[in-house]
């Protein structure tokens, strides 16, 4: 437990913060006064203030915010170092360092897991090296080192063999048999239609890999193509679900704290990865073009320099409220996926349970 809850804070409270860190460093960077830089939120515990700026540290540590000078249109003074007091072009400079800042924590991360650990090497046998959770193999009961015999009653002696029966069975049951501790078992279970809008049908597993080591100079160029597969394969599977009008798979709250307690017990590799992808996520999350999210503020900002158009109280009232809308929206949606999923896996592994008692 323990352990769990450090994993959710630090992975929260760096990912936040340094997107807020991108903010500060552009603010100071352009001359625009920084009244506010906190790690975490809630009642300050420590703090000192420097020149305009207080800073602090808050007794809840996920994350922390930057608050510049007239952020705010009704909190304009005139001051020249005021947020909206800078051109445009220098507000949408600001907006953007949070998730350059994001970006720049994966690439890192990507980096340093290829470079310390290796390229990973997939292994051509059939055997499970890993269960993705809430997906019908886990929730069936399989698990790592398991090795698959056959598919529907046909035997497969490579991985690529038994990932193409299964890929050919999408949303359909499929039987498969096992080896586990030298005893054959099998488990039905239905498929689900792959994520990535290819159309094939997955269980949630992947194969046992090694490692082999990479050169400096790969190793950080695996890292950037890490970040730009991952936000390629959010963009193509959200149109995915938009072009077949599916309900998008978020996860909420709930679901990344699962996630990441899971991660911080199976080892400091994968909850590195996996705080690489959620800065990722992170990232591009706030580039859509969302009121209240940067991107939001970008598109503003945008239409202020095409325009030539000063922007209004008025208007950033109507864009306030209709971001708040979309974002609670949101952030309902993907906790109702995250109580949906838990449900679901309880009863799989319920009706796993009884099909084992029943054999």
């Amino acid at each position: 437990m323990i352990i769990s809850i450090v994993a959710v804070l630090f992975t929260f409270g760096l990912v936040i913060f340094l997107h807020e860190f991108g903010h500060f460093c552009v603010c100071k960077l352009a001359g625009i006064r920084v009244e506010a830089f906190s790690f975490g939120f809630g009642p300050e515990l420590l703090g000192r203030t420097r020149g305009a700026t207080r800073y602090s540290l808050r007794a809840v540590p996920l994350g922390g915010y930057v608050k510049p000078a007239g952020e705010s249109l009704d909190e304009v003074s005139g001051a020249p170092d005021e947020y909206f007091a800078k051109p445009w072009y220098t507000r949408l400079g600001v907006v953007f360092a949070g998730p350059f800042m994001n970006y720049l924590l994966a690439f890192v991360l990507f980096s340093g897991v290829i470079l310390f650990v290796g390229e990973p090497v997939f292994s051509d046998l059939p055997v499970i090296g890993d269960l993705t959770k809430g997906y019908p193999a886990a929730e069936a009961g399989l698990k790592p080192g398991d090795r698959v015999l056959r598919i529907d009653g046909v035997a497969v002696e490579t991985w690529p063999a038994m990932a193409e029966k299964i890929y050919g069975k999408v949303e359909k049951e499929v039987s498969i048999t096992y080896s586990r501790a030298g005893a054959e078992a099998s488990v039905k279970l239905k498929t689900r239609k792959a994520p990535d809008g290819s159309g094939r049908g997955v269980i949630g597993i992947s194969p046992s890999t090694g490692y082999k080591r990479v050169p400096f100079l790969k190793g950080v160029t695996m890292g950037a193509h890490q970040c730009w597969y991952w936000t390629a394969f959010t963009v193509k599977t959200l149109k995915s679900n938009f072009d077949k009008r599916e309900k998008p798979d978020l996860a909420g709250p709930i679901g990344i704290v699962n996630i990441v307690s899971k991660a911080a017990h199976t080892g400091l590799t994968d909850l590195v990865f996996l705080i690489a992808l959620i800065s990722v996520a992170v990232g591009f999350f706030n580039l859509l073009p969302i009121p209240l999210l940067d991107g939001g503020w970008a598109l503003l900002y945008l239409y202020e320099g095409v325009s030539r158009r000063k922007l209004t109280g008025k208007v950033m009232q109507y864009v306030n409220g209709a971001g708040i809308a979309m974002l609670l929206s949101i952030f309902l949606f993907a906790t109702y996926n995250d109580i949906m999923r838990m449900v679901a896996s309880r009863a799989a592994k319920k009706a796993a349970a009884a099909q084992e008692q029943g054999k």
